[in-house]
């Protein structure tokens, strides 16, 4: 963690344009024998809790890795799996299910079983959008599974350890408080694997390491809508025009006035899709002299008009 503490502030700065929103929580009462499967949702990410008994969660190709009371698995990817008790238990598409609506976005999965359930379990479903760490989705783990005795994310534990307590006992409104305290668990992991490295498998790693690369992304991150020159991002990171563009290309992939273009159009997709701003809004704070051009560059990055996004058709 120490390796990228020079560069924290840009760390922060990427991991507050993190978006995780809700689409479905499921708490789920199981008996003995359980088995669901759960859907692959492109965009999204799944995040399951075990508060009671155990269970099994088997992937697409087949790995199954062993659910105890306080574990938590994060799939960032939102691939297919399951969740069973025994891999000889049939398993039921959970979309499919009868649930109990107790709230816009939380439901309840009951067994036909008397007296208390065996297993309990909390699932989400959210869109996962890293903001300026998309780049790092892809290359996140399938699973990524927290242990009740977990040291690398200590903080993590009072916080399932009030999950498992809303889940198992309760209470009146649990299933907003778990969706909410799911929410944190969620980011906390990312921040997490983001400090240990991201596997050290990802150009913004060494970006990350490198405080000179690093406080000319922290600009172009705080300032979007200023028209960025080379030059000023160069003296951004105390380097010569020439070194700073040879050395971004290197690292990033791509150039530096590229990354800009793109990142403006990440935040202008997040702003018409999910805070439903205007398209002649988002086009003002994001530096456009017209909205024809903002859409223009919109279509020409992004592959549609900005009108589609803000539908929410894209």
């Amino acid at each position: 963690m120490d390796q990228i503490a020079p560069s924290s502030d840009l760390m922060n700065e990427l991991l507050l344009g993190m978006r995780l929103r809700g689409l479905q929580y499921r708490r789920v009462y199981a008996e003995a024998s359980f088995g669901f499967a759960f859907r692959a949702k492109p965009g999204c990410a799944y995040f399951h809790f075990m508060a009671t008994g155990t269970g099994k969660l088997r992937t697409e190709n087949c790995e199954i890795q062993t659910l105890s009371a306080g574990n938590a698995v994060f799939l960032p990817q939102g691939s297919a799996h399951q969740i069973f008790s025994d891999p000889a238990v049939p398993v039921q598409d959970i979309d499919h299910c009868d649930v109990t609506t107790l709230s816009e976005t939380v439901c309840a999965v009951e067994g036909c079983f008397s007296g208390t359930p065996h297993t309990i379990f909390f699932s989400g479903c959210m869109e996962f959008d890293l903001g300026g760490l998309h780049g790092l989705v892809p290359l996140m783990p399938e699973i990524m599974m927290i242990d009740a005795t977990s040291q690398r994310y200590d903080e993590l534990m009072p916080i399932l350890a009030a999950m498992e307590q809303e889940a198992r006992v309760g209470r009146i409104g649990d299933a907003g408080i778990l969706a909410r305290l799911a929410d944190v668990v969620m980011a906390v992991i990312v921040r997490g694997w983001v400090e240990c490295g991201c596997g050290n498998s990802s150009a913004f790693v060494t970006a990350l390491r490198e405080p000179k690369l690093s406080r000319a992304i922290l600009a172009l991150h705080r300032h979007p809508g200023h028209d960025w020159t080379v030059a000023e991002l160069a003296t951004e990171s105390g380097l010569s025009r020439s070194v700073f563009a040879k050395r971004f290309q290197e690292v990033i992939g791509v150039s530096p006035l590229r990354y800009a273009g793109e990142l403006r159009m990440r935040i202008a997709r997040t702003w018409l899709a999910c805070d439903r701003m205007s398209i002649e809004s988002v086009a003002d704070q994001l530096g456009y002299k017209s909205q024809a051009a903002f859409s223009r560059a919109y279509k020409r990055i992004v592959g549609v008009p900005p009108g589609y996004s803000r539908r929410g058709v894209e």
